[in-house]
Parts: C-alpha cells; sequence; structure tokens
C-alpha cells in the first residue's frame, strides 16, 4: 500500500495515476522531441527508441483507458447520487403537501 506521504498527501491512488500519466507523456515529449534517451537512475542503460515505443504505444493508452474507466465509474456513482437526492427532496416535498 501506497503511503499517503508517497502521493503528495493525497490517499487517493487516482490522482497517483493521473500525476504519473502527465509525467510520462511531458518526458516523452521534452525527450523524444529532442532524440534523447530517457535515463533509468535504477539501472546503468536508458530507455532507448525501442523502450520509449513500448511506453508510447502500450503504457500511455493503458493508462489513458485506466482513467478513462475511472470516470465512467465516477460519473454513474454522481448520477446514482444526485437520483438518491432528488428522490429524498420529492419524497420531502410530497410529505409537507
Amino acid at each position: 500500500m501506497l503511503s499517503p506521504e508517497f502521493i503528495g498527501g493525497s490517499e487517493d491512488p487516482v490522482a497517483l495515476v493521473e500525476s504519473c500519466y502527465r509525467a510520462v507523456e511531458m518526458l516523452l515529449a521534452t525527450h523524444t522531441a529532442r532524440g534523447l534517451l530517457i535515463p533509468r537512475p535504477w539501472v546503468d542503460h536508458p530507455y532507448g527508441e525501442e523502450e520509449i515505443t513500448l511506453l508510447e504505444e502500450e503504457l500511455l493508452p493503458a493508462m489513458a483507458g485506466f482513467l478513462e474507466r475511472v470516470e465512467a465509474i465516477d460519473q454513474a456513482i454522481e448520477a446514482d447520487q444526485e437520483a438518491e437526492v432528488a428522490a429524498h427532496q420529492a419524497a420531502a416535498a410530497a410529505g409537507l403537501r
């Protein structure tokens, strides 16, 4: 489990994925535009063209799909909550009459 300190004081893992997605996009944009390799400090071998292509073609779409699905789930939850609030308000209004 990630500690709140690790994810910037937030306990929202989706925010962490969003932040990582933006960071990878920016890293790819800045390095590939200049033809630079992406350093990997944990091993003595930077990401080269093949690894960068995998990040662009596999990782980013997977992360984007995850974020899109979370958004769809959140919208469904919000719609259910709005319907519940409307039902309670209608019931309260009917009880006042």
